[in-house]
């Protein structure tokens, strides 16, 4: 991985349940995810995602694509256009910098209003263990286990 690598972009659908099991899930019961009256006299056209639900996305975005030992270190994201239901939010990164096993990725999230959201990933990336056909250690036939005699003694 180097920096200026493209990460394949991810397409969420925006649906309703999304936007409420976020919300409940990060514990913001604010009316404007849940509620599209209370959302729509508050000047929204419909509910919207809150930001917890999208730092969310764009977490599993990174570690989706940079693979199953990609840890989260840093997080740092900036809301623009709202997330409404019946959307779909497409993320994209670029690998900013690489040092050692610490990534960070750039990344920019678009709807059909526009940029919803911005920000950097910074996440460690072990490096794979080796292959067990490639360690050195000798081979040999596989030893046969001594049966354990139950409990009591012998039949």
């Amino acid at each position: 991985m180097r920096p200026g690598d493209v990460l394949p972009p991810l397409e969420v659908p925006i649906t309703r349940t999304l936007i409420v099991a976020g919300a409940l899930a990060s514990r913001d019961y604010q009316d404007v995810h849940h509620d599209p009256e209370a959302a729509r006299a508050k000047g929204s056209p419909d509910i919207f995602m809150n930001i917890l639900t999208t730092n969310g996305l764009v977490g599993r975005y990174v570690t989706d694509r940079l693979g199953p030992t990609a840890v989260l270190r840093r997080v740092a994201i900036r809301l623009g256009a709202p997330n409404h239901p019946g959307d779909t939010l497409v993320l994209s990164g670029t690998v900013e910098d690489v040092d050692g096993d610490t990534v960070v990725v750039r990344i920019t999230g678009g709807n059909g209003l526009g940029r919803h959201v911005t920000g950097t990933v910074t996440v460690t990336v072990p490096a794979p263990a080796p292959h067990p056909a490639s360690t050195s250690a000798p081979r040999g036939p596989t030893p046969t286990p001594t049966p354990t005699p139950p409990p009591g003694g012998t039949p």
